[in-house]
């Protein structure tokens, strides 16, 4: 098996792993606050608390995943197109 051979196949596994991944679980946690959907912050004291709401994502903790992201909107455009 040629080397060129075996990076296509790991390419092609790595491309439907996440492929797999945004059709079973299109949301993905936040970067900005980790998926709470808010800032920590610390008090004088140093204990931690909770801050402002995550403007990125609106306090949800949630963000769609870049995959599935485009696949809405091809499926959007295609929609568009066809009817």
């Amino acid at each position: 098996m040629s080397l060129a051979l075996l990076a296509i196949a790991c390419l092609l596994i790595v491309t439907l792993g996440y492929a797999g991944m945004c059709a079973v679980s299109p949301f993905g946690p936040c970067r900005r606050c980790r998926g709470w959907g808010f800032e920590m912050k610390t008090d004088r004291k140093g204990r931690m608390k909770r801050g402002k709401d995550c403007r990125r994502c609106h306090a949800t903790g949630k963000r769609i995943r870049v995959g599935r992201w485009l696949y809405n909107r091809w499926a959007r455009i295609y929609r568009a197109g066809t009817g």
